[in-house]
C-alpha cells in the first residue's frame, strides 16, 4: 500500500478526504459507508450493552495525525480529540521529523503487575522467603486457567514480595506482585483473575489474610521509549536560525527539568498526543495517565517524562521514556466499530508497535509545543484552530464558516459573541452589507457613527508612502472595515482607569494589566480635565494588535470619543485627532500623524506632516469606483516604533542616501493619488510594486512578507506591498481582473489570514 503522504489533506472536504482513503485502499468499502458524514458508528443499543444508564452516544472528533515515519514504516495515525491545535501540530512536527530520519521508537514487553495485599503476618520477613520459594508453584496455579493465553506467549512470568512497613492495626503490610504478559490484550481482567485465583495459596503459604487482589495501573514493566533527531538547520524558520529554536527547545526542557509546575504541563502535551490515539484505539486512556504521571513522580521531585539536548553535531536530541501498556484486542475493539475503523487505519500488527506509535505522537506533541513557546509563542498556532471551533459554537452554517473564521483571525478576538456578530454581519440584506464602516464618514463624538453601536476608532491601510511620512513626505491612506470600539462609564474619583474586556455571555474578563493602554487613558482624562475622575472602560476590538493597522490610533479614537460623551464634552474632529496624535506619541515615539488622522475621519486621504498648526496637511481622495483590497496578516507582531528607530538611525548616519529614496517615495505617492483619482488600478498596482522595492531597500521588510507579496503577484494581484511599519504585520494587494478571491485563496492555502476590504 503506498500513499501515506498526503499533501494539503487538511485543506479538502470531509467527504474528499474520505475518497482519497478509500481509492488508496486505507478504507475498505465497508468502513467507506461507515465513516460516510451523518452515519452513526455507534449507535445507543450497542452502547447500551457497553456500559450502564445509557441516555444517548457522546460524539468527538476523529482526525488522522499525518507523515509519521516510525522504525522506517509510514503511519495515518487516527486521533480522537476536541482540542483544535493538536492533530495539526503533530502532522507539521511528524513532517519535520520525517524529513531527518524519521522517529525510532522501542517497547518493551508488554507485563502487567498484578497485587496481593496479605495483612496479618505473624512472621512477615519468613513469609516473604517462603513465598518466593514458591514462585514456580504460585506461577503454575495463576496460568492453570488461561491456557490460551500461555499458548500465545504470554501468563504469568515472574513472582516479587515486598514488605511495605506497618500499618496500625494489622502490623505488617506484605504484597505479592504477579508479573502477567498479557500480549497484545489489555489484560485488566486477565489479571484480576489470576490474583483471585492464587489468593488461597498466598494465604497458605505466608499464614496471613490477604485482602486486596487486583492488578496496579503503574505498568513500569512496559516500558516505551521514542527518540528524534533533527538537525539545527532544520529548525530554522523565517524569523529565527536553527540555533536559536534548538537552544530555546532544550531551555524550555531545562524548566521543565528543575520545576514541577511546569513539568506538569510539559508531561500534559506529550499526552495531548498518547490519549487521542488511546481513546481512538480504544485503549483505557485514564490508566495510561495514571501511569505516566506516577512515573514521572518516581524521583525526589515530578519531572518530565522527555527530554531535549544538543549533541556533538549540534543536532536536537529529543527522547521520552514511559510506561505505555496498551491492547489491541478485546472487547472494546471488537464492539465499538469506530475503534476497529481507527485499528484498520493504523495496520498495526501487536500491541508494542501500538505502543511504539503512541510513544511517537507524544514526543511530536511535545516537541510541537515547545518550538512554539520558544519561538513565537503558542497562542500564535492555536488562533486559527482556536476560531473554527468558536464558529461552530456560534452556529455557523457550512457555507459562512471560511468567512466567520478568516474575520474572527483577522480582528484577533476569538469569542462566541464576536462570531455572532460577523454571522449576522455577513447575513445583512444586501443594503446594509453595502456601507461597511470603513466608507462611513465620521459623526460627532457627542453621538455614535451610524452602525457602529459606539464611539469607534477606524483601521487604516498605507497605499503608498510608509516611513518617509514621518519626514515630511507625502503618504496616502485608508480606512478599513475594523474598528476599535469603547464605552466610557464613571468610577470612584481618583481612581486608576478600569479597562476591561467583555467576553462571549456579557461576563467581564479580568482587567488589563497596567500598561500602554492605561497610560493613554490617564493622557486622556488629564487632557479633558478630568484627573480626579476615575473611568471604566469597555474596549471592544476588531483591529489585531501590532500589525500595521493602526489598532493604537483607533483605541485612542475610541475612547477620546466615548470619554467626551460620558462628561458631556464636545469635541470637534479635529480636536480628537490632535488629542489622538499625543496619545501615539506613548506608543510610537515619533509617529507621523497619519494613523490617528484615519482613525478620526475615517476616509481615504493624501497627508503630509508639516509645520502648520494642526501638524499636517489632507487632501481627501475620491476614486470613481471602489477598489478592493486584500490584506494579509503574517501573524507575527511587529511594533511601529522598533522599525520607526531603525529607520531614523539609519537617515541620521546618512542623510543625503535616506532623503534620495524618501523622496522618490514621495513621487510615487504623488503619481499613486492620480491614479486613484482616475481608477486606474493598474497604475497604482505598478506604484505599489515600485514602493515595496524602496521599503525592503530600508529594510523594513520581512520574509514573512516578502513571501506574501510574492504568492499575491503570482495570484493575480496587480501590485502587492506591506501596510504600516513593517518587520512583520500586514501586506497589501490591489486585485486584478480576477477579483480577490483568487489572492484570498492562494495566501490562505499557504497558511496566512486574510481579509477583503474596499477603498472608496
Amino acid at each position: 500500500m503506498t500513499g501515506f503522504r498526503i499533501a494539503k489533506f487538511y485543506q479538502l472536504s470531509v467527504q474528499k478526504r474520505l475518497d482519497l482513503l478509500h481509492k488508496r485502499g486505507m478504507l475498505n468499502d465497508a468502513d467507506y459507508a461507515m465513516l460516510q458524514p451523518g452515519t452513526g458508528l455507534l449507535d445507543a443499543e450497542t452502547a447500551d450493552r457497553l456500559t450502564e444508564n445509557v441516555i444517548g452516544v457522546f460524539s468527538l472528533p476523529m482526525g488522522l495525525g499525518l507523515n509519521f515515519q516510525i522504525n522506517g514504516r509510514d503511519y495515518l495515525i487516527p486521533m480522537v480529540v476536541e482540542e483544535p491545535s493538536i492533530v495539526a501540530a503533530v502532522s507539521s512536527t511528524a513532517l519535520l521529523v520525517r524529513q531527518n530520519g524519521g522517529f525510532t521508537s522501542t517497547a518493551d514487553e508488554p507485563l502487567l503487575i498484578g497485587q496481593v495485599q496479605v495483612v496479618d503476618v505473624a512472621d512477615p520477613a519468613l513469609a516473604r522467603l517462603a513465598l518466593l520459594a514458591q514462585t514456580e508453584q504460585i506461577l503454575r496455579l495463576a496460568n492453570s486457567g488461561h491456557a490460551k493465553m500461555v499458548a500465545r506467549g504470554g501468563g504469568a512470568r515472574g513472582v516479587e514480595v515486598y514488605l511495605r512497613g506497618a500499618t496500625a492495626q494489622n502490623g505488617e503490610l506484605l504484597v505479592v506482585h504477579l508479573l502477567v504478559d498479557t500480549r497484545d490484550a489489555m489484560g485488566a481482567n486477565l489479571v484480576n483473575s489470576m490474583c483471585e485465583s492464587i489468593a488461597p495459596l498466598v494465604e497458605q503459604i505466608s499464614t496471613g489474610r490477604v485482602f486486596l487482589r487486583i492488578l496496579s495501573n503503574l505498568t513500569d514493566r512496559a516500558l516505551v521509549r521514542a527518540r528524534a533527531v533533527i538537525p539545527q538547520a532544520a529548525l530554522a524558520t523565517g524569523e529565527y536560525s536553527g540555533d536559536r529554536v534548538r537552544d530555546g527547545i532544550i531551555l524550555a526542557a531545562e524548566f521543565a527539568e528543575l520545576d514541577p509546575y511546569r513539568a506538569t504541563t510539559h508531561n500534559k502535551g506529550i499526552m495531548n498526543g498518547i490519549d487521542a490515539v488511546a481513546i481512538a484505539t480504544g485503549n483505557d486512556w485514564r490508566a495510561i495517565e495514571a501511569a505516566a504521571h506516577a512515573y514521572a513522580a518516581r524521583g525526589e521531585h515530578y519531572a518530565p517524562l522527555s527530554t531535549w539536548r544538543a549533541n556533538s553535531a549540534g543536532d536536537l536530541v529529543g527522547e521520552l521514556t514511559m510506561p505505555l501498556k496498551v491492547g489491541t484486542v478485546g472487547g472494546q475493539v471488537e464492539s465499538n466499530p469506530a475503534v476497529r475503523i481507527a485499528h484498520s487505519i493504523l495496520r498495526i500488527g501487536s500491541a508494542r508497535e501500538l505502543a511504539e506509535v503512541m510513544a511517537a505522537a507524544g514526543l511530536a506533541q511535545n516537541l510541537a509545543a515547545l518550538k512554539a513557546l520558544s519561538t513565537t509563542g503558542i497562542q500564535h498556532g492555536h488562533m486559527r484552530l482556536h476560531a473554527r471551533a468558536v464558529a461552530v459554537a456560534a452556529g455557523t452554517s457550512p457555507a459562512r464558516f471560511d468567512e466567520v473564521v478568516e474575520q474572527l483571525v483577522v480582528g484577533g478576538e476569538i469569542k462566541v459573541w464576536k462570531a455572532r456578530q460577523i454571522l449576522a454581519d455577513l447575513e445583512a440584506p444586501p443594503l446594509a452589507a453595502s456601507a461597511p464602516a470603513a466608507v462611513v464618514t465620521a459623526m460627532p463624538p457627542t453621538r455614535a457613527p451610524q452602525g457602529a453601536g459606539g464611539h469607534v476608532g477606524y483601521g487604516k491601510i498605507i497605499l503608498l508612502g510608509e516611513h518617509s511620512v514621518v519626514y515630511g513626505r507625502r503618504a496616502i491612506a485608508a480606512p478599513i472595515g475594523l474598528t476599535v470600539r469603547a464605552e466610557v462609564g464613571r468610577g470612584t474619583p481618583g481612581q486608576a482607569p478600569i479597562i476591561t474586556d467583555w467576553d462571549a455571555d456579557g461576563s467581564v474578563q479580568e482587567p488589563i494589566s497596567a500598561d500602554v493602554s492605561h497610560r493613554v487613558a490617564t493622557l486622556i482624562a488629564a487632557r479633558l480635565g478630568l484627573p480626579q475622575s476615575g473611568v471604566r472602560v469597555d474596549v471592544f476590538s476588531e483591529l489585531p494588535r501590532a500589525s500595521g493597522l493602526g489598532a493604537s490610533a483607533a483605541f485612542a479614537v475610541a475612547l477620546i470619543r466615548a470619554t467626551a460623551e460620558c462628561f458631556s464634552i464636545r469635541l470637534s474632529d479635529e480636536q480628537v485627532s490632535s488629542l489622538a496624535f499625543e496619545c501615539e506619541k506613548i506608543v510610537h515615539g515619533t509617529p507621523s500623524g497619519i494613523d490617528n488622522t484615519v482613525a478620526t475621519f475615517g476616509r481615504p486621504i493624501l497627508f503630509k506632516k508639516t509645520d502648520a498648526p494642526s501638524g499636517h496637511e489632507i487632501r481627501d481622495i475620491v476614486t470613481p469606483n471602489p477598489i478592493p483590497i486584500v490584506i494579509g496578516l503574517t501573524g507575527m507582531h511587529a511594533l511601529t516604533s522598533h522599525t520607526v528607530a531603525a529607520v531614523r538611525a539609519a537617515w541620521q548616519q546618512r542623510p543625503a542616501r535616506y532623503d534620495a529614496i524618501f523622496d522618490q517615495i514621495d513621487s510615487l505617492v504623488g503619481e499613486g493619488a492620480d491614479a486613484l483619482r482616475r481608477g486606474d488600478t493598474v497604475e497604482l498596482g505598478e506604484l505599489m510594486n515600485i514602493n515595496q522595492g524602496l521599503l525592503n531597500a530600508l529594510q523594513v521588510s520581512s520574509p514573512e512578507l516578502e513571501q506574501m507579496v510574492a504568492i499575491a503577484r503570482r495570484a493575480g494581484a496587480l501590485g502587492a506591498k506591506l501596510t504600516g511599519g513593517g518587520g512583520g504585520g500586514a501586506m497589501i494587494a490591489v486585485a486584478g481582473s480576477a477579483g480577490a478571491e483568487p489572492i484570498r485563496a492562494a495566501l490562505r492555502g499557504a497558511g496566512y489570514t486574510t481579509y477583503l476590504t474596499e477603498i472608496r
